[in-house]
């Protein structure tokens, strides 16, 4: 999941250098925390959330098929 989001969120900031992806499994869910340079919050969360939503979506049906039933969580941090 990590290789994904990076290659969908690198070419849309500035910073692409900044982008950090930390991730933590548990038994039944997988949270990704993404964190990118300040400046380039709103490209990733996009107009009224738009681009995030999408990014999410993607992951989400990513991880149906390869992540064995677990729940995967894209978190954007400040």
């Amino acid at each position: 999941m990590k290789q994904l989001i990076e290659t969908m969120v690198k070419p849309l900031v500035d910073h692409p250098e900044e982008v950090r992806i930390e991730t933590e499994e548990s038994a039944n869910r997988i949270v990704c925390s993404l964190s990118v340079h300040p400046e380039d919050i709103g490209k990733v969360i996009g107009k009224q959330g738009r681009t995030a939503k999408a990014i999410r979506s993607i992951v989400y049906s990513a991880a149906g098929n390869h992540e064995g039933g677990k729940t995967v969580v894209v978190n954007i941090v400040d």
